[in-house]
Order: C-alpha cells, then structure tokens, then sequence
C-alpha cells in the first residue's frame, strides 16, 4: 500500500477542514460571542494546519494509487474529519462530553441528523451554524469537495471520487476528473442559495434560512429551533422544504444535462421514473390509510408530502410525529428509509437504482423459471445490464443485510423494544435522523450509552459510504505491503 500518498491526502483534507472553520468563526465574530466560542475555533484549526504540515512533508508517490489507498483515504478521512470537527463543541462547552459531539459531528457530516441534543436552541450561534455547515460539506462529499479545490489532481483520484459517491455505478460528468466535481458543486452551491432565498420570502430570518437550506441541499435534517420545521407553523416552507428535499434526492448528473441543453436525456432516466413513481404511490398509500385521522384534507396531505419527502431523502427534516401514524403508513415510510434517494445525489439508503435492479432481476428470474428455454435481457436505463453489474448489487445487498442483522443484535443491548433498536440502525445506517419508538421525530439518541452512539456514529459513516471502505480500512489484509 501507498502510505505516502494517504498522509499526504489526509494532511491537504485536514487544511480543507482548518479553513472550513474559518466561516463558523466569523460567525461567533458577527454575534459577538464569548472568547471561548472563537477560541474552540482557533485552537482546532492551529492544530489541524500543524498535523497536515507534518502529514505533508517528505517525498510522495502520486503514482501508486489504486482503489484500495482511495478506499483508505476516503474513510479515514471522514472520520478524522469527524473527530477534530467535533473538538469545538467540547472546547467551548455546548456539548462537553466527546462522545456526544463525535456523534453530533459524525451525524452531520454524513447527513444523517440524528441528535442528542434535547434543547438545541441552547447552543451559540457558532456551534449551531458548524453543525448544520457540516451537513453542507458532507452533502455532495468531503472528498468531492477536496477534489473541485484541490489543484493537481491526477487520473489516480477517480479512485478517491468512486469510494465517496453513492451509488452503485460512478460517472463523471465530464472527461478531467476536478472538473466533474467542480461543475457538481457549483450546480450543488446554486441549488442551496436559490434554497436560501426562497425560505426568506417565507419569512425566516437569514441565519435559519442559511442552516435549513445546508440541511436540505445535505438531505441532513439539522434544525435550529427545538420543534424542527414546526416551529415555523407555515404551509410555504413545508412546501418549499418539500420540493427542495425532493429536488436534492435527485442525481445531480441529470441536472448537468439540462444545463448543456440534454433536456429529453435528463427527463427520460429510468431512475427518475422509478423515484418520482415510489414518491406519489407512497403519499397515495399513507393518504388513503390516515384521512379519517385529519380534519383538513389539506393538512394531511402537506404533512404526508412533507414526511415521505423528508424520509426517502433521507433527510429527517419533521413536521409531524409520523410514529402516532397507523402501521400502515409507519410500514411505508420504513420501506423509504431503506429505499433513499437517486444514485449520485446527496441522499442516503440503498439507492432507487439498486432498488430497480433488483426488482427487474428478481422479474428475469420468474421468467426463466416459468419458461426455462427463454432468453431474458435485463435492460436499465436504455442499457443491457450484464451479470457482473447484477452480481454487484446482489452482493452489495446480502452484505448490506448481513452487517445490518449484527447491528440491530448489537444495538438491542441498549434497547428496551424492538421498533426501537430496529428503526435506529434503519435510520443511522440509510444517514436519515429520526426512526420510530424512542428515536423518533420527538425522541432522540440522548439516553443511549455512550457506547451505542460511538457504534451508531460509526454506523453512519459506514452508510454514507456504502460499507465497503470503512470494511477494507478495518481489515488486517489492507495494512499488509
């Protein structure tokens, strides 16, 4: 292995970090908050700028990259990145223990929004704007992001970018690899800020505007105000939240196209259909199953929009305590939590391709075994999906199920009931925040061992990446020249 050119990645990632910081210190600045506020952050940064100094030093080998060092980097850096985030919010003293803000910190930069934070409101104007910054960050990728920045990126990183993105199958917009992440963060930064407007014609102030439009572009879910979203007890930003959440789950590729005037190829994605056809059959669905609880058949269906959008983005934004639904609805929208959104977005779970792929292999099977002599073609996406690709997702699932069954076990120590423990992993491991039973919309992971929420943080950065590199990081074989 490349250990040279994992420092040095590590060290540029860590000085990206320090210069993160830079925005939530201004904050405390424009607030005019106590000293220690721009102390955490100040102290975090010299240390981050000394580490990657000595990370950096000493002759590399850009040569030598392969998908194994890309696998290493991408995870190791997302949880170096979570540790030294999460010192500011100790330093200062709004979450002083460490193993609550690794988790807060961890939640946000893998998107998740699952909280321990019972008063959230309490927290400085600094802290609450790095919080929710970190979900803006995390949203399109940290290394993504280090990729649009970072100059003198060879064809080596695609293996960095491949590790990162979600999805089962990468592709890059355009033929330079730094190019490709640049263009997706400009169209990523353009959707955020047109966010931003929008929820301030909707009456929010500027900072809340700015910290739920990072929460919605990251499908994260971090709010500012102790009820989330019902705090503001208005139609237009549910509803602007809802399209926005929606319009983020969507594969940001698609959005490239419609740019460079592929319109038709960008509407006709099959993946597209898959997710908009889920989105309206599950609203439909919950609908019909809770219209005799609500008295305004308005209400109900902003609600339902707003949660079905909030939970197959995986973003956890709430409006609603969805845990007081029939089982029924609650059977759907945990179905969502798995499912997640477009391949290439910022949304978390499986992925609506994986989803689609499965479902038309398991639709090929039945039709061989029905005639056997029948030759079956699986087509996705205009494309002849060929057995490797289907053996991929196949694998991807029986690991994803195997690592996911050994969790809920794990984690059902911590629990008194099974919805409980389930929905947690469910909601930790598909990045959405809230789950049912006591992690719900109006619960939270505050009463759980601290040994539970350093597994849980570990859980979500296991599923923002899709399991395998924080897998091959922790093997004994990676390590071995």
């Amino acid at each position: 292995m490349n250990k040279s050119v994992v420092k040095f990645i590590i060290g540029r990632i860590l000085r990206i970090e320090a210069v993160l910081m830079i925005a939530p210190l201004i904050v405390s600045f424009i607030y005019k908050e106590d000293r220690v506020y721009q102390f955490s952050f100040l102290i975090v940064m010299a240390v981050l700028v000394l580490i990657s100094y000595l990370l950096c030093r000493g002759e590399v080998d850009k040569r030598q990259m392969y998908a194994k060092e890309g696998f290493i980097i991408v995870s190791l850096s997302w949880i170096i990145l979570s540790f030294f985030g999460s010192l500011p919010f100790v330093i200062s003293g709004d979450i002083p223990s460490f193993v609550d803000a690794f988790f807060e910190t961890s939640s946000g930069f893998t998107t998740t929004g699952s909280s321990i934070l019972t008063d959230v409101e309490a927290l400085a104007h600094s802290m609450l704007f790095w919080r929710s910054f970190t979900h803006l960050v995390g949203g399109m990728g940290v290394l993504v992001f280090a990729l649009a920045v970072m100059p003198q990126t060879g064809s080596e990183s695609v293996h960095i970018m491949k590790a990162e993105v979600p999805g089962p199958v990468f592709g890059k917009v355009v033929a330079k690899l730094s190019a490709s992440a640049r263009i997706l963060y400009m169209i990523y930064l353009s959707m955020a800020a047109v966010m931003v407007v929008l929820l301030l014609f909707g009456g929010m102030s500027f900072f809340d505007a700015l910290l739920h439009a990072f929460g919605t572009a990251g499908t994260g879910g971090f709010g500012v105000r102790n009820g989330s979203i019902l705090a503001y007890d208005s139609t237009y930003i549910d509803v602007v939240l809802s399209v926005g959440m929606i319009l983020f789950g969507i594969n940001f590729n698609l959005y490239y196209f419609i740019l460079i005037g592929r319109i038709k190829e960008a509407f006709s994605s099959e993946e597209l259909r898959w997710y908009f056809a889920i989105i309206g059959s599950a609203i439909l669905f919950i609908c019909l199953n809770i219209y005799t609880t609500y008295e305004s058949i308005g209400i109900m269906v902003r609600d339902v929009f707003f949660s079905v959008s909030s939970i197959i983005t995986t973003t956890g934004f709430s409006t609603v305590n969805f845990g007081e639904w029939p089982l029924f609805s609650r059977m759907i929208l945990l179905s969502l939590m798995f499912f997640g959104g477009m391949a290439g977005s910022t949304a978390g779970g499986l992925k609506i391709s994986r989803i689609a792929l499965l479902i038309k292999s398991a639709s090929a099977e039945f039709k061989r075994m029905s005639q056997p002599n029948r030759i079956v073609v699986i087509k996705y996406e205009k494309k002849t999906i060929e057995q490797d690709a289907l053996r991929s997702v196949v694998n991807y699932l029986l690991v994803y199920i195997v690592i996911f069954i050994a969790l809920v076990l794990i984690i059902s120590l911590d629990f008194n009931d099974f919805e409980s423990a389930f929905s947690s992993i469910v909601a930790t491991f598909n990045n959405i925040g809230p789950g049912l039973g006591v992690v719900g919309p109006m619960g939270g992971y505050s009463g759980l061992s601290d040994w539970s929420k350093i597994l849980l943080s570990f859980v979500m950065i296991a599923g923002r990446l899709e399991i395998f590199p924080i897998i091959i990081l922790f093997s004994s074989r990676t390590w071995r020249r």
